[in-house]
């Protein structure tokens, strides 16, 4: 039996190269971690979509199943989970983030 909520994640994440699960939207974020994670992706500028988490409780379950990550923000890019708010955090300060996104192909909008 197929769940319609893993099989909508996983064509976002396959359709959209830099996909943000959150807590949500990015103008406004219903938490700090969503939040961080919404600017570091805004000061790369790289272009993202999102899904508000706290507007469907299924999707909010699923994600948590679908990558084996207990929170919320949760990144994918192109179609491989980075991780949270923390790790997020990390690559970014150490700059493994713009590397990663490089590696990936997924450039900064012009």
């Amino acid at each position: 039996m197929t769940n319609p909520v893993i099989d909508r994640i996983q064509s976002e994440i396959t359709e959209n190269p830099v996909m943000l699960y959150m807590k949500g939207t990015p103008m406004f974020p219903q938490c700090g971690f969503s939040a961080r994670v919404v600017q570091i992706l805004s000061h790369v500028n790289v272009p993202f979509k999102t899904a508000n988490v706290l507007e469907d409780p299924d999707l909010r379950e699923a994600i948590k199943q679908f990558s084996n990550w207990p929170t919320i923000p949760q990144l994918y890019v192109k179609g491989e989970f980075i991780g949270g708010c923390d790790i997020v955090t990390e690559m970014f300060q150490s700059g493994e983030l713009e590397e990663l996104l490089r590696e990936k192909g997924v450039v900064a909008a012009e």
